[in-house]
């Protein structure tokens, strides 16, 4: 068991994974020599060499499609994005060519590339740099799409991103890089698509995922002194999503409030409200509430605590659903 920063985790589970498989590249901006705008590939072109950690100019179309090409010939290509509103230059090629092409082939040609993006605000950055861009690949048929929140999760994930045949975009929350957590690199993980319960409870479930699972905890501890015995649940997977746990937690506590820092409008946060109350509907004792992002892009930097759900508001959402 070590003590390691969320960051330092993904580096180790990403030496890990090339120490495992010769076929494991990593590419993107700045990774090599600088090890990456948050050091996440620190140390890795110094131990694996130019050819499997690159130097990439500044093209993330160009990228993705080098990922796609070297993923046709077998390798297993992570992709950084330097910062979440990078990735719209790659988007064409993520949603025309990453997605479509194992199903385009009928299952012959496996896609095993993984985007690393690190998402969310709570760092002081302006647009481009603090955006929550998951929903909108969620959305998009032949992606998985998953969301780290810990150091633990954050060292299995990578792993099991990287071994996985299918494309997979990595959301990494970027303001908890430097939280530390316990790793122990002789457990077994939980499967990269699920779920986990992080606190159980019985007075209302807390569905959240990424930067916000923090904060979502330290509202159930808070809550706890008013005697409410809150339930938080870790998403962990966007799509696919597995909520079967949300559905049992629902069952007892007859509440639900889904918390995410993206926008409300068409999100993760909206799906999962619609199949909670589809599954769960004779169990809920109040509609499905969401804390989230507003509908704006995001704000300046000084206006962000005020746009960022936070334990207050966490909380509030909580009030309002015991109110009915």
């Amino acid at each position: 068991m070590v003590n390691l920063t969320l960051a330092r985790a993904l580096t180790d589970g990403l030496r890990a994974a090339m120490e495992r498989d010769p076929k494991v590249l990593v590419m993107g901006e700045d990774v090599g020599k600088l090890g990456g705008v948050f050091r996440v590939t620190d140390g890795l072109q110094k131990d694996f060499g130019e050819q499997r950690v690159l130097d990439t100019p500044l093209s993330e179309s160009g990228i993705i499609g080098t990922a796609v090409g070297l993923a046709i010939r077998g390798f297993r290509p992570v992709c950084e994005i330097q910062f979440d509103g990078f990735v719209f230059p790659g988007f064409d090629q993520i949603v025309s060519q990453l997605a479509k092409m194992r199903f385009r082939s009928q299952g012959k040609v496996p896609m095993p590339v993984v985007v690393r993006i690190p998402f969310g605000g709570g760092i002081g950055a302006v647009e481009h740099h603090s955006e929550s861009p998951e929903s909108l690949f969620a959305h998009v048929a032949g992606l998985k799409v998953v969301a780290c929140s810990n150091p633990s999760d954050a060292f299995w994930m990578i792993q099991q991103a990287i071994a996985c045949d299918d494309p997979v975009l990595f959301f990494e929350p970027k303001r908890r890089y430097w939280e530390k957590g316990e790793v122990d690199p002789d457990a077994t993980p939980p499967p990269l698509f699920s779920s986990k319960v992080l606190r159980a409870g019985t007075s209302v479930t807390i569905a959240c995922y990424g930067p916000l699972v923090r904060t979502c905890l330290d509202a159930a501890t808070a809550a706890q002194a008013d005697g409410l015995d809150l339930e938080v649940i870790d998403l962990r997977t966007l799509s696919p999503l597995d909520l079967g746990p949300v559905f049992e937690s629902v069952r007892c506590t007859g509440r639900l409030v889904v918390v995410s820092e993206a926008p409300s409008e068409a999100s993760v946060t909206a799906e999962v409200a619609a199949r909670v109350q589809q599954e769960c509907f004779y169990s809920l004792e109040a509609p499905v509430l969401r804390v989230t992002g507003f509908d704006t892009p995001y704000p300046p930097s000084k206006c962000e605590d005020d746009y960022l759900p936070d334990l207050d508001r966490v909380l509030d959402g909580v009030d309002r659903a015991l109110a009915w």
